[in-house]
């Protein structure tokens, strides 16, 4: 499920419908608006385009202000110019920490804390990674270093990195139009054509970090009775199924990777370029691994269809940067899987501990539509086909 920013914008939620319509139209030409609103008020977990609306209203001015010598912390560390307005947060917090907006005399920077940040790999490899491949041509919000040279500081009791601020348009969704996901292969290509060398596949992807079997997890929701016990006693055997993909094969390569691009970590620039954000997840995955996962990630309309001039674009956007596709086969889809798998596991267990009214309020409208919009082994199938049509063209 997709997350409002801390104080959203009916503007942007309007052009997220505009550019989610363009993809509809791959598939049915005769999409119209109001069909894009109510899917986007889907994908954000509401039943209408009017629900979504109106929680964006109950949500205006949530966002949260840092203390003013806090903001003047983190300027002064990383050589930012003189604060000229208050420190807001951005989004409500995720895996890492929360992410904020600074603004000073000279511009204005993203910032966010790190204090739950498990890296894969180190930050300076993850920066190296993302100079790499903005000198191959990748649009991306610079990373900046302090005063000192380091990319994390501990700044207040807590951990943060800083970007340059990069004016962009909102997170963009699925399905995108096949000018989006033809470049996103495009930049899939160019990271794995940086060859930079990792040691080992992500965790997150190559392996199931929790011990318990799904009949287990969804025994624990129904003696809780969490008001999506009987989704996830449903998902049962689509989760199950899934777990087997891959598990009997080999593990190709790795690369490093950005190992996250799916649509939350893109956005249009104002030209209408494709921005890449969100690289402290980045880690070791074999290129067909992640292009498998990009597909999954672009191409399947939430519900299950496939975008098959999306999938096409994409691979055709991949394949013109590197000159062929990696071997794709069904296996291929193990990391993504795992991941998914992970991320089911995770979601679940903070559903269950959620600790207040209001977030587990958020996290059971996030469970129930996880669950009920999970892929199946027949979706995989399908963009295989795709993919196996892209190469035989």
């Amino acid at each position: 499920m997709k997350d409002l920013p801390d104080n959203p914008s009916l503007d942007h939620l309007r052009q997220q419908a505009k550019n989610l319509l363009a993809g509809l139209r791959d598939i049915d030409p005769a999409a119209t608006l109001t069909t894009a609103q109510a899917r986007l008020a889907e994908q954000y977990g509401f039943p209408t385009w009017a629900a979504l609306k109106t929680e964006v209203i109950r949500m205006r001015g949530r966002a949260e202000t840092a203390e003013a010598s806090l903001a003047h912390a983190i300027a002064d560390s990383y050589g930012l110019g003189d604060v000229v307005g208050e420190m807001r947060t951005v989004a409500r917090a995720d895996d890492m920490g929360r992410r904020w907006s600074l603004v000073t005399d000279r511009g204005r920077w993203a910032v966010r804390t790190m204090d739950t940040w498990r890296p894969i790999v180190d930050a300076e490899a993850d920066v190296a990674l993302q100079q790499a491949a903005a000198t191959a041509g990748i649009l991306l919000p610079a990373p900046v270093r302090s005063r000192a040279g380091r990319i994390v500081e501990t700044i207040g009791g807590h951990r943060w990195r800083v970007y340059e601020g990069l004016r962009s348009g909102p997170p963009l969704l699925a399905p995108a139009r096949s000018s989006v996901t033809r470049a996103l292969g495009g930049a899939l290509a160019t990271i794995h054509g940086l060859r930079l060398p990792v040691d080992r596949v992500s965790p997150w992807h190559g392996t199931r970090l929790a011990t318990g079997s799904w009949p287990e997890l969804a025994t624990v929701a129904a003696a809780r009775q969490a008001s999506w016990a009987a989704a996830l006693g449903a998902a049962v055997g689509t989760l199950t199924d899934l777990d087997g993909i891959g598990r009997d094969t080999g593990t190709p390569e790795p690369v490093l990777c950005h190992n996250t691009l799916g649509p939350a970590s893109t956005r249009l620039a104002a030209d209408g370029r494709l921005v890449v954000v969100g690289w402290e997840h980045a880690g070791g995955q074999p290129p067909s691994w992640e292009l498998a996962n990009a597909l999954l990630d672009w191409a399947v309309v939430p519900g299950g269809s496939v975008n098959v001039a999306g999938a096409r674009a994409l691979l055709d956007g991949y394949r013109a940067t590197a000159g062929t596709l990696p071997p794709l086969d069904l296996a291929a889809f193990r990391g993504a899987v795992t991941s998914l798998a992970n991320y089911v596991f995770g979601q679940v267990d903070a559903a269950l501990e959620a600790a207040d009214d209001e977030e587990r309020r958020y996290a059971d409208r996030s469970v129930a539509h996880l669950l009920t919009h999970l892929p199946t082994r027949a979706v995989l199938e399908q963009l295989l086909d795709v993919a196996t049509g892209a190469v035989r063209r």
